[in-house]
């Protein structure tokens, strides 16, 4: 019972109330004032007294779905409903109405609605979408509101546009559906045939074909074997064949439709003419091959005249099922091919010898055949051809040029190695030219001081050899040896088989060489042979540092405390650092000579410590730009402008690799190396590059840095050619690095 509005009893009614809004309920339309706002709620969003709002969508109970929005919650869920419509046909005397059957959707979603009806065949009228996709009006009076999932259920009848559609049932997940939705469902309705349509079916049923042609049917066997093809190899021993050689065949039985082609192996140079196929596609009939036969004698089907002439000269024919007088053809299927089988080909005897792995596993499954051993039909192959005799060097030219001329009836040239030669030309500052100091292995007082520079050329693996000017010692120097390829010593001149030549496996210091009955010894090589050596240690075994520890790592592990001991003795200050000829003394000791002076100077320079250079910049940039001067580079207006671009925040500076990145992409001349240590030359306190001062130091047109000296560097002074061993560019050597790498750290 509610208390009475008294004062003191009554409570405020606005307690927790939050929303105080009012709707605005007038308005203009067409400039008249008037109430517009009849469905609109009172202040706060409450109901007037009395007020029902009308929902413009489906209302759904709490626990359908879930709590986002409908067009999420019942994404692509749709109802389905089995519906009729009738519709009159005034312009016809076969049918008064028309009954026509069709499927209403109600999507979730957004209760749109769509009405599709199934197509027919030969209906004669417009089938499919009815009533396309969107949301339709309730019937006047309530055309302002819209079909909901509140006006579905079975067997009921809806108004869409003036046409009453009845609903007879629905699929499974509707009738669900709607029950969770409370909505009790009513009993499915029947389905009404149309009477006119029923009328054409009968009519279609009591009626023969005239012709009752017998349908063969082939679509299934394409279908199941399409793409499967039976292969033999097959041979025919041809008789008219001047030498009786068999022919080697192949032979593809198509599963799809059973025709065979064939095909014919011609060897090379057998002196056939090649032809695409030895059969076409075809039916292989068992007995050919045989007479012609007429015009219209072998067809697919036969009839039978069973008038004859009677009645009027005219005939009464019917289908024979029996087939009288039919032309029967056997033709090969699947089952009639096996190995060792000898088939008729159009009068030709062909054995089937053997067939593939596709083929065995069909013959396997499908008739269960085992054994394939094939025939041998094979002739035995011919004689190896004998091994090409060369005649020996005559003496006249380089042996590769005479041997040319043993190759072919048309002198060649002989070819050189172009790939190798491009790959190992100079470029830029590569020089590709392994240089080494040697001196003459004589007795001689006067040649036993007499300096050598050999150089070898990676790109044709030639050698020359310059001889080192002394003054007052009566011997000219200069050119020695010219350029050419050099042969090793001990070998036969006049012989068939290719002299062998020195390689740059063969050159290394230390190493003793004869060129053409002078020995030499190479006691010395310049920094970019020894790096280029160490950068291929897999082609350069002295210089592989890790071939040189493990065979040390042999030789010395027995004795690894004793080894471990003379280093340290030889270290009585424990700087941790030895020299070099120290260092070197007790590896030739270790080793008893088993190691050469290249391996001894490659664990040194590996394990040495070396002395740190400092660049002069007024000398890197004059070399850059005698280099730039060389090859005509003038871009660097552009250089400089793409630079700018690329700096965002127009600060002057740039990452290192952006610079480089630029360089290289304007095919700066400059060598890899030297371009590094030039942008490094111009960082700043950030590791950014100040491109500017970087462009101007190498713009040779308008920042002209005067010439320059060449600066000559001697491999050795000219007292120290007889010391062994050669001086390296380092100040000591680690040797605990090393004794770690060969023994393990020591506990």
């Amino acid at each position: 019972m509610a208390l009475p509005l008294l004062p003191g009893v009554s409570r405020d009614r606005n307690i927790g109330k939050e929303n105080f809004h009012k709707s605005q309920h007038w308005g203009y339309c067409n400039n008249v004032a008037m109430l517009v706002g009849e469905d609109k709620p009172g202040i706060g969003g409450e109901l007037l007294p009395g007020q029902k709002l009308k929902p413009k969508y489906s209302v759904f109970p709490g626990g359908m779905g879930s709590d986002a929005p409908a067009w999420v919650a019942f994404d692509k869920q749709v109802l389905a409903f089995d519906a009729y419509f009738e519709e009159e046909v005034p312009d016809k005397n076969q049918e008064v109405y028309r009954i026509r059957h069709c499927k209403i959707y109600f999507y979730l979603e957004d209760d749109t609605i769509q009405v599709t009806e199934p197509q027919l065949k030969n209906s004669g009228i417009h089938q499919g979408t009815i009533v396309r996709r969107h949301r339709i009006p309730l019937p006047p009076p309530h055309e302002d509101e819209f079909y909901t999932i509140d006006n579905f259920n079975i067997n009921i009848e809806i108004i869409l546009y003036a046409r009453r559609y009845k609903i007879i049932d629905c699929d499974q997940f509707t009738k669900n559906f709607l029950r969770k939705m409370g909505i009790r469902l009513n009993p499915p309705a029947g389905r009404p045939d149309d009477p006119y349509t029923k009328d054409r079916q009968k009519m279609l049923d009591s009626m023969n074909p005239l012709r009752p042609y017998e349908r063969i049917d082939t679509l299934k066997q394409f279908l199941e074997h399409d793409g499967h093809v039976l292969r033999f190899f097959c041979v025919w021993d041809d008789p008219e064949s001047m030498f009786h050689d068999p022919r080697e065949l192949v032979l593809h039985y198509y599963l799809s439709d059973d025709t065979i082609d064939i095909k014919e192996i011609i060897p090379v140079n057998s002196g056939r003419d090649a032809v695409p196929l030895f059969l076409r596609r075809d039916k292989l009939p068992k007995h050919a091959p045989t007479g012609l036969y007429q015009p219209g004698t072998i067809t697919s089907r036969t009839v039978l005249n069973v008038f004859g002439k009677l009645v009027g000269n005219r005939g009464r024919y019917l289908l024979d099922n029996r087939k009288t007088g039919a032309v029967h053809q056997e033709f090969y299927r699947d089952s009639d091919l096996k190995i060792g089988t000898v088939i008729n080909v159009w009068g030709r005897k062909i054995i089937l010898c053997d067939c593939d792995e596709f083929t065995k596993e069909y013959y396997r499954t499908k008739y269960g055949i085992e054994d394939f051993t094939p025939v041998p039909y094979k002739a035995p192959p011919p004689p190896s051809k004998p091994e090409k005799i060369f005649p020996p060097y005559t003496g006249f030219g380089s042996e590769e040029d005479s041997l040319c001329s043993c190759m072919g009836l048309l002198l060649k040239p002989p070819q050189k190695d172009f790939k190798k030669f491009m790959e190992k030309d100079r470029s830029g500052m590569e020089s590709n030219i392994l240089c080494f100091v040697a001196k003459l292995i004589t007795d001689s007082p006067i040649d036993k001081d007499r300096k050598f520079i050999i150089s070898y050329f990676l790109s044709d693996d030639t050698i020359s050899i310059f001889e080192h000017t002394q003054q007052n010692t009566g011997i000219l120097g200069g050119k020695f040896l010219e350029r050419g390829r050099i042969k090793k010593p001990g070998q036969e001149l006049f012989k068939s088989e290719p002299s062998e030549y020195f390689k740059a496996q063969n050159l290394f210091v230390g190493a003793r060489v004869c060129f053409h009955g002078h020995n030499f010894l190479l006691v010395d090589a310049d920094e970019y042979t020894f790096n280029y050596m160490e950068k291929h240690a897999n082609e350069f075994p002295m210089a592989d540092i890790g071939f040189i520890l493990k065979k040390l790592k042999d030789i010395a592990e027995p004795r690894s405390r004793e080894i471990r001991q003379v280093f340290a003795a030889t270290d009585p200050e424990h700087t941790k650092v030895i020299e070099y000829d120290p260092f070197r003394n007790l590896i030739v000791s270790i080793t008893d000579g088993a190691f050469s002076e290249h391996e001894i100077m490659t664990l040194g320079r590996y394990y040495g410590v070396r002395e740190e250079y400092e660049l002069d910049l007024h000398l890197l940039l004059a070399v850059a730009q005698e280099q730039l001067k060389k090859n005509s580079f003038e871009n660097f207006e552009q250089l400089t402008a793409v630079l700018i671009y690329n700096d965002r925040e127009k600060c002057g500076v740039l990452p290192h690799e952006t610079c480089r990145t630029i360089c290289k992409s304007f095919k700066l001349p400059l060598a890899d190396e030297d371009l590094q240590v030039l942008l490094t030359m111009f960082e700043d306190d950030h590791k950014q590059v100040e491109y500017k001062k970087f462009v101007d130091g190498l713009n040779w047109r308008e920042n002209r840095i005067p010439a320059f000296q060449t600066i000559k560097v001697h491999l050795k002074n000219e007292g120290d050619w007889n010391r062994q061993p050669p001086s390296l560019p380092v100040k000591g050597i680690k040797y605990l690095p090393l004794l770690d790498d060969l023994f393990g750290k020591e506990e």
